[in-house]
């Protein structure tokens, strides 16, 4: 595929491939510290983890899915070392959900892995246009959802 290709596509589009562009690559470059079984929907579980935990109610709402559907991520990232249910701090009834070692790891990989990606692209274009890019899109997705931001923002699905 040439270049041209994409420089008929609609902004909307754009966004999305460069999204999914920089989410395979981070997986694949995951997979390759041996994080293989990490997922996408992980990620965003994962980050809402940090640092201090979460109820599986504070997931399921973040997350915009199911208590249910968050226990069986639960259970699936507990199962490969990433996170450990523990009592609530509060809430001697409940649980939280917190990062393990492994977790923190896989955390902070992403995290360089996401750095080193932007890096390449402010290489390719220039830290002005990087920054004006940011700038931009910030501006038009507060403005746009200005009336309906939350302190976090949830994942697309």
């Amino acid at each position: 595929m040439t270049q041209e290709v994409f420089s008929d596509l609609d902004l909307t589009s754009l966004l999305s491939l460069s999204f999914s562009t920089s989410i395979n690559e981070l997986h694949d470059r995951l997979c390759e510290l041996g994080f293989g079984d990490i997922r996408p929907v992980h990620g965003f579980m994962l980050k809402y983890i940090t640092p201090d935990g979460a109820s599986g109610i504070e997931l399921a709402e973040y997350l915009g899915i199911t208590k249910q559907a968050v226990s069986k991520m639960v259970d699936y990232l507990e199962n490969n070392g990433y996170v450990i249910r523990k009592t609530h701090p509060t809430d001697k009834r409940g649980k939280i959900v917190v990062l393990t070692e492994r977790g923190w790891l896989v955390v902070k990989a992403k995290e360089k892995i996401l750095t080193e990606i932007e890096q390449r692209w402010l290489e390719k274009i220039g830290t002005e246009r990087l920054q004006m890019l940011k700038e931009d899109l910030t501006k038009l997705v507060y403005e746009a959802s200005e009336d309906r931001l939350r302190t976090r923002l949830r994942p697309v699905w």
